[in-house]
């Protein structure tokens, strides 16, 4: 006989008192158990919570278990027993392959090491221009919408050849998009407002291209709702998670002045601080699996059909794989984490994410060296909805004019 196993019946989103970056304390419960719980999904349906690192790793690079939307059960919402539709063509993070890869490949070589590192000077320009708003307008200032969400908002704009006046236009489109507390209604809306008018987009582009990977990718055998589709994954996944980012991020480097003063002191530290952030933070906290067949996993038969969730939060924080991995330390040897997932759905964009985090915190903190919270920590309001996403509702901050 095995050791008994841990259930869980409801997936906690609320962080303990005093400590918003760790997950939550449920989650940490289930892992102290072991690295697989029983979850009982609305509905009744008796899968799995997946919380530690060499199991979730294992899951995602094991072809058993899928990403099709259509195989999903919502972790929170029951749906009545309806199954959810394909995705539409081209959003290919809720595909498996070849499907998935029809419409991988070609953004591979848009999104390499060395294109991201020849795109730095300009994600420093945008960096720069917002600071210098920020700084004009003076304290205090909400770090959300004056920095963290605009910086990225604007270069992926540029990466899809949106044109300079259509900006401001696209980055409000795409915040009521990304939207986590938007009623299904209105979610369904502005899926559908953004789905068009990227379809507008990728028109203009067939038209008359630009420099931008839009344009290129019309040099293709993909069609105009492939094409739009691509682009909504872009948006997707290079906004929301880097925004979160940037300002929960921030968020905990006020929070650990001595790893704030060891990044300021040593430039150099800035890749191992955006890494070990990466690794703390965990904004992108569970995804899903589905078993396409039985599979053993953790010493258990997972049945076909079965659902997975899988917990990155706690495979990242997994005190099998992390020395102290509640310690935030910049100078950590123990890297590895899977804050950009494994496999082949490891995150497309992770090189441009980690090219704006390495540009942006140096850049606000050497802009500011006064800055701080203009608030509480306690009083931060942060993401507690039943969102993939963990974050901060608003950051607000100020600093000595």
């Amino acid at each position: 006989m095995g050791d008994p196993l841990h259930t869980v019946s409801t997936l906690p989103t609320a962080r303990r008192p005093g400590c918003p970056f760790d997950p939550p304390e449920e989650l940490l419960e289930a892992r102290r158990h072991g690295p697989l719980s029983s979850y009982t999904f609305p509905g009744g349906h008796v899968g799995w919570l997946v919380t530690g690192y060499d199991l979730i790793k294992s899951v995602l690079s094991d072809p058993r278990f899928s990403s099709r939307r259509e195989f999903m059960r919502h972790p929170t919402v029951d749906y009545g027993g309806l199954q959810l539709p394909p995705v539409p063509p081209g959003e290919f993070l809720l595909m498996d392959d070849p499907e998935h890869s029809r419409y991988r490949k070609p953004l591979m070589g848009k999104f390499t090491v060395r294109r991201m590192r020849l795109l730095t000077e300009r994600v420093e320009q945008i960096t720069a221009e917002h600071l210098d708003a920020m700084e004009e307008s003076g304290p205090p200032a909400d770090l959300v919408s004056a920095f963290a969400k605009p910086v990225p908002a604007m270069v992926i704009c540029e990466l899809l050849g949106v044109p300079a006046a259509d900006r401001p236009s696209f980055q409000a489109q795409f915040e009521s998009f990304m939207d986590a507390e938007a009623q299904d209604e209105d979610a369904a809306t502005a899926y559908t407002a953004t789905r068009d008018r990227l379809g507008e987009l990728v028109a203009a582009k067939r038209a008359q291209p630009t420099d931008d990977v839009l344009s290129e990718l019309t040099d293709s055998d993909l069609t105009d709702e492939e094409l739009q589709g691509m682009a909504l994954v872009l948006l997707a996944a290079g906004l929301d998670t880097t925004a979160n980012m940037l300002a929960l991020g921030t968020f905990a480097l006020l929070r650990h002045p001595e790893q704030l003063a060891a990044l300021r002191a040593d430039p150099g530290l800035t890749d191992r601080a955006v890494e070990e952030l990466l690794r703390y933070l965990s904004v992108g906290k569970t995804f899903m699996r589905t078993a396409l067949e039985d599979v053993r996993l953790g010493g258990r038969t997972v049945r076909a059909g079965s659902s997975l969730i899988l917990s990155y939060n706690t495979a990242n924080r997994d005190p099998e794989r992390f020395t102290d991995p509640h310690v935030l330390d910049f100078r950590r040897q123990d890297g590895g984490h899977v804050a950009f997932g494994h496999g082949i759905h490891q995150c497309l964009g992770q090189q441009l994410a980690r090219v704006e985090m390495r540009v942006g915190f140096p850049a606000l903190v050497g802009r500011f060296p006064s800055l701080r919270l203009a608030v509480p920590a306690e009083e931060i309001v942060m993401r507690t909805e039943l969102s993939d996403i963990h974050g901060v509702k608003s950051l607000p901050v100020t600093w000595d004019a």
